[in-house]
């Protein structure tokens, strides 16, 4: 094998690191801090590794696993992505195999001799399969290079995806405590570092955070008024074709949203806990296989999928802490090219988020932590300053404004509130103080437009003195005005009917002792539209237009490979290194060598081919003065790439009574 001799060397020489990577997975250098963090592993640290997603924290563990002696085993939480993540590295020429409940009895003697043996480079285990006797026994039978702990969230009990089997992976240090961990993320505030830390118990270990800053992400956040169509709209207009992730809370509108798209011409596929097992696999893997899909889903949809085309990522529902939308949202663009983060955002969301909360089983303690967390995702979405600024703050690291999100390419206004806030208190002080009643946001803005609905008569509320007092503002604009009191703290939902309540700093504001600053949601045009779709970050790889017929001979004598080999398609080349190839048309081995993301293992085996489809794939770039070549036929076309490295509210206190409320 390739990288017999490699794999054998356990030295702890940053040359041989560099030459795994140049070697093996074709990139001339390492970049950020996976050289220190490759030379700390090697060396026999233990590391937690903080990285956004597409930054390449797998080679963090990859290429030391290939420079110490032994096997590394990896730890990961997606039995379905286990396969995809071999046959990557089996294509680099990896000797990489993973044990888990779809390997036959034959399959999994084979897998495990090839370990006892010293055969495998890379092992692959579900955190599951560590609570087996068996299975430590096994690997107390062979070489251990390193343990990687890959989404390493999961070990706290706040996390996205809690996973009980990773509380038990404190065992690993006990048994082997020579044997060096890496635990790697894309997402943790300083209290879920810290927790991971504890369970782990990596104290000792040595913390690298690189910047969360996705700067060819696009984050847009939008005002909720009919959700799907707005999502229609955006994919026809901006995403036509192209394979995206669209996030839904319940089962029932993961359904009801992929019928919708199937119906207006969009392939969808639906994916969430309540479907078959066998179809939610196979929904998965037509995602990562197939070009320009639409995957929609609930959360329980996402962790850990390595595909790197994903050009947007959309969010019907409110997620519930910064920490989920960032998570979500990293999945677009890990190629580093443009990608778009959007949300659809509205009053119903922030009622059923802390509807939620009030009804969770969770102790009061868990309550006020999910409403710290909703209260930081309000705050992002009602922010009028950059909303990459804020998401880094989240994570305490610091930005500029980017210039490239919604608050940036069209800045909202901020309005002084105060008195329209008075108007919906009071109004809800009347209700309660008055009469004992309470409402719904409905009814409440019924009763300030002046509304003599059937509900508004039938309870006399055209009687109350706040009745008519609010045709200063429209019904979507009274709307926007109970969302942000409510994400601002100054109302609270109760009970099974969302009813809206005051809270202790109401009287704040009916007293007139403070001031409400509200955000002023901008008139969404065409214009604006097209600015923001077309402000996104250049690609990495700028690809010249006489490059292009070339790109796509190049995508589809990948798909036919693909094919062949029952993979993904950027298991054979990412698009990045197609891009490359197509603009430098590289007219050797040498030359074809040199390009970024074509390694050893694929240079031997793609080489030739690759430069026949350059060889005649399109015309030459104008300055060779060269002839056009013909393209060669195909009836298929294929996408693809990929980046390199790869409730209820607390229990609120009695409010004072507010002095009553004046007269409008």
């Amino acid at each position: 094998m390739l990288l017999a001799s490699i794999g054998a060397m356990g030295s702890t020489d940053h040359g041989d690191a560099l030459q795994v990577l140049q070697r093996v997975f074709g990139y001339p250098e390492f970049r950020g801090d996976q050289a220190a963090i490759v030379e700390h592993v090697i060396a026999g640290g233990d590391a937690l590794v903080l990285m956004p997603t597409g930054g390449g924290k797998s080679l963090c563990y990859q290429v030391p696993a290939l420079v110490r002696p032994g096997t590394g085993v990896v730890i990961s939480p997606l039995i379905a992505l286990m396969q995809d993540q071999v046959d990557a590295l089996r294509a680099l020429g990896v000797r990489a195999g993973f044990l888990n409940s779809s390997l036959s009895w034959d399959e999994r003697r084979e897998v495990e001799a090839q370990f006892v043996d010293g055969k495998l480079d890379l092992l692959y285990l579900a955190p599951e399969r560590l609570t087996s006797e068996a299975t430590l026994r096994l690997l107390d039978q062979g070489e251990i290079a390193l343990f990687a702990i890959d989404e390493a969230h999961c070990v706290s009990q706040w996390g996205h995806d809690f996973r009980p089997d990773y509380l038990s992976l404190t065992h690993l240090h006990e048994r082997w405590p020579k044997v060096p961990r890496i635990a790697l993320t894309a997402t943790a505030t300083e209290a879920t570092r810290k927790e991971i830390l504890t369970r782990l118990e990596l104290s000792d270990g040595r913390q690298f955070v690189s910047s969360f800053d996705r700067p060819n992400i696009q984050y847009r956040i939008v005002a909720k008024k009919e959700p799907k169509k707005q999502l229609l709209d955006l994919l026809r207009g901006e995403h036509p074709g192209d394979a995206g992730i669209v996030y839904c809370l319940s089962r029932a509108s993961v359904e009801k949203t992929a019928e919708f798209l199937v119906a207006n011409g969009i392939e969808a596929l639906p994916y969430h806990a309540g479907l078959d097992s066998s179809v939610r696999q196979r929904n998965q893997a037509r995602f990562l296989r197939e070009d320009g899909l639409v995957m929609v889903a609930t959360i329980a949809f996402g962790m850990g999928i390595d595909k790197p085309d994903v050009r947007f990522v959309a969010h019907l529902d409110l997620p519930k802490s910064v920490e989920g939308y960032y998570q979500e949202t990293g999945r677009a663009g890990r190629d580093g090219l443009p990608s778009t983060a959007w949300l659809a955002y509205g009053l119903s969301d922030v009622v059923q988020q802390r509807k939620m909360i009030e009804s969770s089983e969770g102790d009061l303690a868990f309550r006020r932590r999910s409403q710290a967390h909703l209260d930081a995702m309000l705050a992002l979405c009602e922010t009028i300053t950059c909303r990459r600024t804020m998401l880094l703050d989240y994570f305490s690291q610091t930005g500029v404004p980017c210039g490239n999100c919604d608050t940036c390419l069209i800045p909202p206004e901020s309005w002084d509130g105060t008195v329209a806030a008075q108007k919906v208190l009071s109004t809800v002080w009347r209700l309660r103080n008055e009469r004992g009643q309470k409402f719904g946001a409905g009814q409440i803005i019924d009763i300030l437009l002046g509304r003599k609905t059937a509900k508004v008569i039938q309870f006399d509320h055209d009687r109350l003195s706040t009745f008519g007092v609010g045709e200063d503002l429209n019904e979507s604009e009274w709307r926007g005005v109970v969302r942000q009191l409510l994400a601002q703290g100054f109302l609270a939902v109760e009970g099974e009917y969302s009813t809206l309540v005051l809270t202790p700093t109401s009287s704040e504001v009916l007293s007139r002792k403070r001031e409400v600053k509200m955000r002023k949601d901008p008139t969404p045009t065409r214009s604006a539209t097209r600015v923001a779709a077309a402000s996104a970050a250049k690609p990495k790889v700028d690809l010249p237009a006489e490059a292009a017929p070339l790109f796509e001979a190049l995508r589809e004598w990948r798909a036919q490979q693909a094919r062949e080999q029952s993979v993904p398609a950027y298991v054979i080349f990412h698009d990045a290194t197609l891009k490359s190839i197509a603009a430098s048309r590289p007219g050797s081995l040498t030359a074809l060598g040199a390009v970024s993301g074509v390694g050893q293992a694929k240079l031997t085996k793609y080489g030739e081919q690759i430069l026949e489809v350059v060889a005649g794939g399109g015309p030459a770039p104008a300055e060779q003065d060269t002839p056009p070549a013909p393209k060669p036929k195909s009836k298929t076309t294929s996408t693809g790439g990929a980046a390199w490295g790869s409730g209820g509210a607390d229990e609120w206190p009695e409010p004072e009574e507010p002095d009553e409320p004046m007269d409008w």
